[in-house]
């Protein structure tokens, strides 16, 4: 049996991860002004967060429409795939997960089996890693689903903002509460954990970097970790890596920029972990 994966631009997962197992991946839109962009593909992520500051109008997200998970989902059907699972962001940041749902429905060419990851940008990306290499390997689509459950469980994304003006912006923040927030160098750090979003408060750059840190270590042995940003500075990155080094794995820890999706949100210099803790 051909198990195919889908998931959505959110994932941010590397090209060359997406290329090697076959994922098919739908792109959300980025829309500015009267202009949209699909994530991923008409406009890369170096261009989005050098232009962030400087648009016109504040850039607005859209989901993929039925039609376009529908035809995904009848392209692997075509190409042989027998059952087909999608994989997507959390229902409580994005309506993803209902479009898919309502064309999975639609869809009888092939069993389609909609999964909410319960998590964003490489804690989602993670998941669909897992099943694509299960996928080849000839695991079920029940197997996959089974690892899935298992995963989310261990599965944490947490990062601090650098500014607070594009949560102001993008209408997640009183504004008022932003500008006293400024005024006091108020550092957030968004968290997502088994589909629940969750946010600290602290004070400097300095300080929510080694909340992060202790977050880090709080999850306790990893089995898999990278560093997410919103293009943020290099040396930010290193600085954050040299923090951490008593905790990572050794070798290559991957570094993603998320994807604008998400940045349009949250701005750009965000910092901070994906990771998956390690089975007990």
């Amino acid at each position: 049996m051909t198990v195919r994966i889908v998931t959505d631009s959110t994932c941010d997962l590397p090209a060359e991860t997406i290329s090697r197992y076959g994922i098919h991946v739908v792109p959300l839109y980025i829309n500015v002004g009267k202009q949209g962009y699909l994530d991923g593909v008409d406009m890369t992520r170096t261009e989005f967060y050098s232009r962030l500051p400087t648009f016109s109008e504040h850039p607005t997200t859209a989901v993929p429409s039925i039609e376009r998970f529908r035809a995904a989902y009848n392209t692997l059907a075509d190409e042989g795939a027998d059952e087909v699972l999608s994989i997507h962001i959390s229902i409580a940041l994005s309506a993803v997960v209902d479009m898919a749902r309502l064309a999975a429905k639609d869809t009888t060419a092939a069993p389609v089996t909609v999964i909410d990851a319960q998590q964003l940008s490489l804690g989602t990306g993670f998941m669909v890693e897992t099943a694509a290499k299960m996928a080849a390997a000839g695991n079920s689509a029940a197997e996959i689903q089974a690892a899935l459950q298992d995963q989310v469980q261990r599965s944490h994304v947490f990062a601090a903002l650098d500014t607070l003006e594009y949560l102001k912006r993008s209408g997640r923040m009183n504004k008022y509460l932003a500008g006293f927030a400024t005024l006091l160098q108020v550092k957030p750090i968004l968290t997502m954990h088994k589909g629940i979003p969750g946010s600290e408060k602290v004070r400097t750059r300095d300080r929510a970097l080694r909340r992060v840190v202790e977050m880090l270590a709080a999850v306790g042995p990893i089995e898999r970790v990278a560093i997410v940003h919103t293009h943020a500075f290099p040396e930010r990155i290193a600085d954050l890596r040299a923090r951490a080094a008593h905790l990572l794995p050794q070798g290559e820890i991957l570094t993603q920029d998320i994807t604008p999706v998400i940045g349009a949100h949250i701005g750009p210099g965000a910092l901070g972990f994906a990771v998956i803790g390690a089975k007990s």
